[in-house]
């Protein structure tokens, strides 16, 4: 029998919804057993605001005032829809509130677990600027080094939220207002009760509830993007139908809200949407200008790999100034934006050299200096396609038989592998696949025309920005943006299928595409609006077949988090070892390890440093064939106290070639063939180590001291 039992009482302070505005102008064409409890509601109040100013300002006529306003009451509406479902699918999973503060921090597995420990040291530190240096002079993630993780693991989220977070409750605490509800829990099956809490005041709500959040404003983002591309409200009903139907292909943020997307990706929406804005218009202000550097900034900030994303940004974007849709003038001011948004957020960030050293950073050079002296690469444009590659170890591992420890890292795990064949297959059945190749056709049969048409005369276009009409240029402007997000979709298509953890660009971009099935400037030849919307309400009930079997299999997920075997790792940990003694083992582990215990790691799972990967490297060679003299010297060089040892690591095979031994055989193949030393570690662990905890799933062995 589990029991919750009511321990201190409060209320929690309502949550007040950001609106985010946005100009809209039409365009020119687990266990089974639930621990018993209280559920809570999460409300949201309504706000009057008056719009007459804003009309005056704006110059609207009353009509236009309306359509905005219903805009974006229903960008409001299906932001709150997404936050709910997001909030409502991670409690039903892991029933969270229901959870023990140490139980909560397990359920942040790997990098997770060690980004929401940067968070966990601020809010617990004496002061705010306390927490802050301790992060930029961190002693126990990559120990011996003193490392500023602020620079290397792109923590502004967590910093951001710590600080939100000590502000809330020191606000409340000051006007006595309770924060969270606290109960005890009886878990049954002879376990001892725990503490659990519920509310804005528990750090754990605190994080996940700002996520989710930030992902409701997402929702809201992707309404009036949607409507914005495509002329119509309907439009953004349609994307925002479109990404609830593939909502498991869209994103992952209810699984794993500590990750890097989750925080940076709501901005991409962001700079998208103002980047359509500025291709739509002739002569975008500066205003429009900086809020896609700043849009730009805030998606860089979170996430290390927002470069990348940006590069097949600015790939899709010269492309479309190339077949002559987008003026040298308006890609360079895109193009400057981007680079003083690079060279802030290199500041920002310690001067982390893996910005600069980007081949982000240096495509946006070439292909400025290239606009620049066009003139004199006129014979290169005339016609044809430039294209850049960049083939690292994980790219070239995909198409040759190369392969190293550190791509295997990669590759064998399901989430770096190529795009399953299940994906495309979904797509089909809510007609998402089908709608974007009609789409894609359309614009692409459009431009093959117009450069025909060039091609005739001459190889210039018909019309030429600098000196055409408006109406000429308002077409051109429409087309280019076409065109633009035809490029994008086919380069999120390319990295979904070479890795498909990249599914979170190319879904979500589908269901934007999927909106301009409402577009007037591509299906005129529909007919009257009454039929083209009747058209589009009859493709929405038959996505809807799937698309709602889809949401009910989310929400029949029903589970509950618990690992006692880890807990019983941690609770020995933090009662029986010094605390400066330094762990290694597996990455997923040691970023539990330093969560919940505070110990010194000498490894975690960012893997993304070459000075972090050799460590890692030298950490696993108990999953080798090595000899254990070798093994241990190198945890010994490391400086090691306490190895954690998984059998599962040493067993686990995801697919043939894929066991951690296999991985050693590619870089020690003098040893294949014998047993490797974790076999011989789960038996025995003399002489070279000494057990001295063990169960069901971890092994702790002690590392002798250098003599």
């Amino acid at each position: 029998m589990v029991a919750k039992n009511r321990k201190q009482t409060g209320k929690s302070p309502a949550t007040q919804a950001d609106r985010d505005k946005s100009p809209l102008v039409s365009p020119p064409g687990k266990s089974n057993v639930r621990r018993s409890g209280k559920e809570g509601k999460a409300f949201s109040s309504p706000h009057s605001n008056g719009l007459s100013g804003i009309r005056h300002k704006l110059g609207l006529t009353p009509s236009a005032v309306v359509k905005l306003g219903i805009t974006l009451l229903l960008a409001a509406l299906t932001g709150y829809l997404h936050w709910h479902h997001l909030s409502q699918l991670f409690e039903n999973d892991r029933h969270f509130s229901h959870l023990s503060n140490l139980e909560k921090e397990m359920a942040f597995r790997t990098e997770m677990g060690l980004y929401y420990s940067y968070y966990k040291t601020i809010i617990e530190a004496p002061s705010f600027l306390d927490g802050l240096h301790m992060v930029m002079n961190d002693r126990l993630t990559e120990y011996p080094l003193v490392i500023n993780t602020l620079k290397r693991f792109n923590l502004y989220p967590e910093v951001v939220l710590a600080s939100w977070y000590r502000l809330y409750t020191g606000v409340m605490g000051y006007f006595g207002i309770p924060t969270k509800m606290c109960w005890s829990i009886n878990r049954g099956e002879g376990l001892t009760p725990v503490d659990s809490c519920e509310g804005m005041g528990d750090p754990a709500y605190f994080y996940v509830a700002c996520v989710f959040l930030l992902n409701g404003v997402m929702m809201s983002l992707f309404f009036i993007y949607g409507a914005y591309l495509s002329g119509s409200r309907l439009g953004g009903i349609v994307t925002t139908m479109c990404f609830f139907f593939n909502h498991g292909e869209s994103t992952r943020v209810m699984w794993t809200p500590p990750l890097r997307e989750s925080f940076a990706y709501p901005f991409l929406v962001l700079q998208m949407l103002l980047l359509t804005y500025i291709l739509r218009t002739r002569n975008p202000n500066r205003t429009a200008m900086v809020a896609l550097g700043v849009s730009n900034l805030c998606f860089m900030l979170p996430w290390q790999f927002a470069q990348f994303v940006l590069l097949t940004q600015v790939a899709s974007l010269f492309a479309s100034y190339i077949l002559g849709y987008l003026a040298a003038a308006k890609m360079q001011s895109i193009l400057v934006t981007h680079m003083i948004t690079l060279s802030v957020c290199f500041i920002l960030m310690f001067g982390n050299s893996m910005l600069l050293t980007s081949f982000y950073a240096s495509s946006l050079v070439s292909i400025w200096v290239i606009i620049a002296l066009r003139d004199r690469f006129a014979q290169v444009f005339r016609p044809g396609i430039v294209i850049w590659a960049h083939i690292s170890g994980l790219i070239k591992s995909k198409f040759t038989s190369y392969k190293d420890f550190h791509t295997l890292m990669y590759t064998c795990a399901a989430e770096f592998d190529f795009m399953e064949l299940e994906t495309p297959v979904r797509y089909l059945k809510t007609l998402l696949l089908p709608i974007n190749v009609l789409v894609v056709t359309l614009i692409a049969g459009r431009t093959v025309q117009d450069i025909l048409r060039s091609l005739r005369h001459g190889g210039k276009t018909s019309v030429k920005p600098d000196d055409a009409d408006e109406a000429a240029v308002s077409e051109i402007a429409a087309k280019g943006e076409l065109v633009y997000h035809s490029l994008q979709l086919v380069a999120f298509t390319v990295l979904a299928i070479l890795i498909m953890r990249l599914k979170l660009f190319l879904t979500p971009h589908m269901s934007i595409m999927a909106s301009l099935i409402c577009s007037k400037q591509l299906f005129s030849w529909i007919g009257e609006k009454l039929k083209h919307q009747t058209v589009v309400f009859v493709v929405l009930a038959i996505m809807a077949i799937q698309g709602v079997a889809n949401l009910q299999a989310q929400w029949a997920i029903i589970g509950e988090f618990s690992n006692l075997p880890q807990e019983e790792l941690l609770d020995w940990i933090q009662d029986n070892t010094a605390p400066d003694s330094v762990f290694a083992g597996a990455m997923p582990t040691m970023a539990s390890v330093k969560l919940s215990t505070g110990r010194p790691i000498v490894n975690h799972p960012h893997y993304e440093d070459a000075g972090l990967r050799e460590r890692t490297k030298l950490v696993y060679s108990m999953y080798s064939r090595m000899s254990g003299e070798t093994v241990k010297r190198n945890l010994m060089k490391l400086g090691v106290d306490f190895f954690v040892l998984e059998d599962s690591w040493c067993t686990r095979r995801t697919r043939p070639g894929c066991s951690m031994p296999e991985i050693w055989d590619v870089e020690d193949p003098q040893n294949v063939g014998k047993v490797p030393l974790c076999n011989h570690m789960s038996r025995n662990s003399r002489p070279h180590f000494t057990t001295v905890f063990s169960n069901d799933i971890y092994k702790v062995l002690k590392v002798p001291k250098v003599r």
